[in-house]
């Protein structure tokens, strides 16, 4: 039972970041409370249950995999901040993934979590852009990304001095923006690097058994550490005096008051419980939404003919567009993920099939439905997202050969989005303003998180860990 009424740090939100910034301050001996409003951890990276059925919300891959004994990584210092064994995560590396643009995917990028494989690729498709693309790994290779004081830069300007091929520079920005960007038709640069790092450079894992592995150890990490958390328990509003932070309003009505307070929800999110009672945040919600659609089968995808790809990036069009769309729903480009699809070792496989497809979506679209119509829609869009992604795929057997093999289907939209997360506009990768050194206009209240500005899973947990010691642990 919490019964304490005041803390070192409380932080709001138990996804990843939050996680990560509880550990590192409990391990040098922070009173630190986790303030959760729903009953399960993990945030924007968690799972939930239908019918005795576990789903991953969010991972479809963990990034910056690297191989044991690379030095200098994100997932390295990951491990040793928090104090984590690599074993722990049980990763399993991708087979392979593809970036495929045309009608029918005739341009197609393959890569693996060896980078020689992308890198051949693509002087393969484009042998004339093969020197500017080496010079563009190269300028990545030396930028320093996790900078607290970097100046933005358009990422399409430094990647235009490189690439003058529109069709390969979509290519590369297509897997990036889908993976982590809250901006539209462009990236700051130093986020352009991290992505590219990430799925590039570095590459995918998954545990077998999915993000509850991850979010397993966190827990026990963060338990084990000392550190508390209260679940179901949202804060409802922050008192501030003099330009701090003094107190956190409960849900329930109690308040909590700490020395510093870390909010992993977002920073619109997070003004809005400065103003709460009156006023509008100042920062805007990102533009950003997404629709996906996931898929059991009773077979592997293997036996569909869908066994090599882990995941395929996807856009039928002449140009790459990343924006809000116009419609509910935007299928001209997405993201396939067969989680199969991991090399798991030996004879190991899940024991479903799994068929996941991501699309561009507009919030205001879906958020004040009927409960009738937002259902009809759910179902019209649900066909036409597996209609669009499977031309990307090998061609089944026959046109019913999925819905044969389909046990059940579920679909999230920008509505399930904000009403399991809190984010305003469904927007999963939050407002298009990042915050790097996580300040906000109070001077113990910090963002971590989707709008300090990592990007993935690994960077969620390195920006958790990095605001707790920026702030914190460094000032004593």
């Amino acid at each position: 039972m919490n019964t304490r009424s005041h803390y070192d740090v409380a932080i709001i939100g138990a996804g990843m970041s939050g996680l990560a910034a509880g550990i590192r301050l409990a391990h040098f001996g922070k009173r630190v409370c986790i303030f959760e409003r729903h009953n399960a951890v993990g945030g924007l990276n968690s799972f939930y249950s239908i019918g005795g059925r576990k789903f991953d919300v969010g991972l479809h891959a963990m990034t910056n995999f690297v191989r044991p004994g690379v030095k200098g990584t994100p997932l390295g210092k990951l491990l040793r901040q928090l104090r984590i064994e690599r074993d722990e995560f049980a990763l399993c590396e991708q087979k392979q993934s593809r970036i495929a643009f045309g009608p029918h995917g005739e341009t197609s990028l393959r890569f693996t979590n060896d980078f020689a494989v992308f890198e051949g690729e693509v002087a393969q498709h484009f042998p004339a852009q093969a020197d500017g693309f080496r010079q563009l790994v190269a300028a990545v290779r030396t930028y320093t990304d996790v900078s607290l004081d970097t100046v933005p830069v358009s990422a399409r300007t430094v990647v235009r001095s490189h690439i003058t091929d529109p069709l390969l520079e979509d290519m590369l920005f297509c897997p990036l923006m889908y993976y982590g960007s809250a901006t539209e038709h462009d990236m700051e640069f130093g986020q352009f690097v991290i992505m590219f790092k990430a799925l590039f450079l570095e590459g995918f894992a998954r545990p077998f058994e999915g993000v509850r592995v991850v979010l397993r150890v966190l827990l026990e990490k963060y338990r084990a550490a000392g550190g508390e958390r209260r679940m179901k328990c949202g804060v409802q509003k922050i008192v501030t005096h003099a330009g701090r932070a003094t107190a956190l309003v409960l849900e329930g009505g109690d308040e909590i008051t700490a020395d510093h307070v870390i909010s992993s929800i977002g920073a619109p999110e997070t003004e809005r419980l400065v103003v709460a009672g009156g006023g509008e945040p100042a920062s805007a919600p990102g533009p950003l939404s997404f629709v996906e659609t996931i898929s059991i089968l009773d077979r592997q995808p293997a036996a569909l003919g869908w066994g090599s790809d882990t995941i395929v990036f996807f856009n039928d069009s002449a140009h790459f567009t990343y924006e809000r769309s116009t419609g509910q729903v935007d299928t001209r480009s997405g993201v396939i993920c067969i989680p199969n699809n991991f090399d798991y070792g030996g004879d190991r496989v899940l024991p479903e099939g799994i068929f996941r497809v991501t699309c561009l979506a507009n919030y205001e679209q879906w958020a004040h439905l009927p409960e009738e119509t937002y259902r009809a829609d759910k179902t019209r869009w649900f066909a036409a997202v597996q209609r669009s992604a499977r031309r990307f795929l090998p061609a089944l057997a026959s046109d019913d050969a999925l819905t044969a093999a389909t046990v059940t289907t579920d679909m999230f939209t920008p509505r399930t989005i904000t009403k399991f997360t809190g984010h305003l506009g469904g927007a999963i990768y939050g407002a298009a303003v990042k915050h790097r050194q996580g300040r906000t206009g109070l001077g113990n209240l910090y963002l971590c998180g989707t709008d300090q500005g990592f990007l993935g899973i690994v960077g969620a947990m390195l920006s958790g860990i990095s605001m707790a010691n920026y702030h914190i642990l460094q000032k004593g």
